[in-house]
């Protein structure tokens, strides 16, 4: 009996011995991503019919927003090999400035559960007429990571937001939303209002 009892002790002594061995040689590694391929940037402007002129990606697309099928200049453009689309929505300025500025931030408050925060920054373009805002939606969870919208105070006013058709996993797209980012900071820092194309609906 006292012979059993020590081998069990024993036991217990090898196997704390091994665990604290293998503990001692453990270090927990982060965890990790597929990698992603990223394409060489370079950009395209946008068709002269639209009330806002703009440079895209050249590995995107553009597609009339199905959602929206009377905003004749509501549209997306796509990015297929990540499964993102940036949506932008173009309203015509009418004494309801204050309206859409609302709209937009009532936007982008309704991913604030799902933030960790939500970082802005102002636009301000006096050269171009060109005056927002974007908001950068951080947390692993956030269905959108970045928005924006922009204006000439007077006739134009329009809104972006990004989203990915899957399931929200900020951590592991981070990659791609920075290089995404990147490219609608550029189509915001080339926006030009077309004023020959004037949306009265």
């Amino acid at each position: 009996m006292v012979n059993q009892i020590m081998r069990v002790g024993l036991f217990f002594v090898l196997l704390m011995i091994a665990t604290m061995a293998c503990n001692s040689h453990y270090s927990p590694k982060p965890r990790g991503y597929f990698r992603i391929e990223l394409p060489v940037k370079g950009y395209i402007s946008s068709d002269s019919s639209l009330p806002y002129l703009f440079e895209y990606p050249e590995y995107t697309t553009i597609t009339p927003d199905p959602q929206a099928p009377n905003e004749k200049y509501w549209i997306n453009i796509n990015y297929p090999q990540y499964h993102a689309t940036l949506h932008l929505s173009y309203k015509h300025v009418s004494d309801n400035l204050y309206t859409y500025l609302e709209d937009a931030y009532t936007l982008v408050s309704k991913h604030i559960p799902k933030a960790d925060a939500i970082n802005d920054s102002v636009i301000y373009d006096k050269k171009r007429q060109v005056f927002g805002l974007t908001y950068r939606i951080e947390g692993s969870g956030a269905a959108s990571p970045y928005q924006f919208f922009i204006t000439d105070s007077t006739s134009h006013f329009l809104r972006g937001a990004l989203y990915f058709n899957t399931t929200p996993n900020n951590d592991s797209l981070d990659p791609v939303i920075q290089f995404i980012i990147g490219d609608v900071q550029h189509l915001i820092n080339t926006v030009h209002w077309n004023n020959h194309v004037i949306d009265n609906h």
